[in-house]
């Protein structure tokens, strides 16, 4: 059985498109059991639903971040995961990434490999993280409009800009439990 979260349909005509879209809500273990817009996940409701990152490492061992765009509603233009997104209801967690990466970055040849899956809560939404990598010297393509830049920062770099409001609350939590799969990978 499927369970959908009550939402109106008078607000959807008019809200934005995260009121539109319907992303999981899972258990702990990633078992869905219903579905919600992702409004509602961002409204406090605290829904458990699944998201995607990917890491991308360079040859020289530099981790890829990109900078969030000044129009995105969270944390606008504070540096981030390379790609990161929701999943959509009824899409897998490796098509969810391939998607991400495709709009984000314009990347589309990459062998993903999954690190950690987590339980992340900030004040207004709790997210299953499921973190992937690859390894390799890409060419990558900021969208512009979801991701104003990118670059590639050293990990030395990346741990002296924790807590100075420049890499998101998320990232800073994830780092350092990937960082040494991370550098295994290479």
């Amino acid at each position: 059985m499927d369970l959908v979260y009550p939402v109106s349909i008078a607000p959807l005509a008019s809200a934005g498109k995260g009121a539109r879209e319907m992303v999981p809500v899972v258990e702990p273990t990633g078992t869905v059991f219903g579905r919600a817009s992702r409004a509602s996940c961002h409204s406090g409701t605290k829904l458990l639903h699944p998201v995607v990152h990917l890491h991308i490492i360079n040859r020289f061992g530099q981790v890829y971040l990109q900078r969030r765009a000044a129009t995105k509603t969270l944390l606008p233009l504070y540096w981030d995961t390379a790609v990161g997104g929701h999943v959509n209801y009824g899409e897998y967690l490796r098509e969810a990434l391939f998607r991400e990466a495709a709009e984000e970055l314009g990347f589309f040849d990459f062998n993903p490999v999954l690190l950690v899956s987590y339980i992340y809560e900030s004040p207004i939404e709790k997210e299953l993280v499921n973190t992937f990598a690859t390894v390799g010297n890409f060419t990558l393509k900021p969208d512009g409009t979801e991701v104003c830049e990118g670059r590639w920062w050293t990990v030395e770099e990346i741990e002296a800009a924790f807590g100075k409001d420049i890499l998101t609350p998320n990232f800073e939590y994830e780092f350092p439990k990937i960082k040494q799969s991370l550098l295994a990978l290479l």
